[in-house]
């Protein structure tokens, strides 16, 4: 059919212009820009979606997107909070992506605010995430999220914001503002020496934790172990 036929025309050409074919020279007349596009709203729309896309690209009327390869880790990238304010935010991060795909998306966001008692508007809804959504695919990511309370920490939302709201009725505390409220470079150096050693101790409070929770486990084995032996 004709529509196949062109179908594979235009797959063929953007194989080409990608490299993964070498072009080869044809005969008749290469139609221009305002013959193809018809062509293209015909063909599949998948296919012709990356073909105008690929067009604005080369006119100079879109941005190339890469990927980001940078691993995100929240302990590092956010270190005006403590380990146990950030497990806070995970936790009820996870609470509210009833979808588990690690996103909280409008309709979970919805209910979030719902469960806090401070109900949003759609608009106010789609507000709310389009101040933190670095990446606009309007929904908040774990980053995204930890971007709210870094916001409120600072001082960056306003007071009748739904994010300042979020901030509020969250039950964490994140007063603190760490390296980025010094004032000084001096003051920057020994407040971000302070916090590294506050990361250091809340790292070695968890093991010790653990630890301490192993030992009891053991423990308690043995003493099972012995109650065991004795009805033997």
């Amino acid at each position: 059919m004709a529509t196949d036929e062109l179908s594979s025309k235009l797959s063929r050409r953007l194989q080409i212009e990608e490299g993964a074919e070498d072009p080869v020279a044809l005969d008749r007349k290469q139609p221009d820009d305002s013959e193809e596009k018809p062509a293209v709203a015909n063909a599949d729309p998948e296919l012709g979606a990356l073909l105008v896309r690929r067009g604005e690209l080369n006119e100079g009327q879109g941005e190339h997107v890469q990927p980001s390869m940078k691993v995100f880790n929240p302990y590092t990238e956010f270190k005006e909070f403590s380990r146990k304010q950030i497990k806070d935010m995970e936790k009820m991060f996870k609470e509210y992506d009833t979808g588990k795909d690690n996103y909280i998306d409008l309709m979970e966001l919805k209910l979030m605010m719902e469960k806090l008692g401070a109900p949003q508007t759609h608009v106010g809804l789609k507000n709310m995430i389009k101040e933190v959504d670095e990446d606009l695919d309007n929904k908040l990511s774990f980053r995204e999220f930890l971007l709210i309370f870094r916001k409120a920490a600072a001082g960056d939302l306003a007071e009748d914001s739904g994010l300042c709201v979020l901030a509020r009725l969250s039950e964490i505390d994140v007063s603190t503002e760490g390296v980025k409220g010094a004032k000084t470079f001096f003051e920057a150096k020994v407040q971000a020496i302070s916090e590294s050693n506050r990361f250091e101790a809340e790292i070695r409070q968890e093991q010790e934790a653990k630890k301490k929770q192993a030992e009891e486990q053991k423990q308690r084995r043995a003493a099972f172990k012995e109650l065991q032996s004795a009805f033997k």
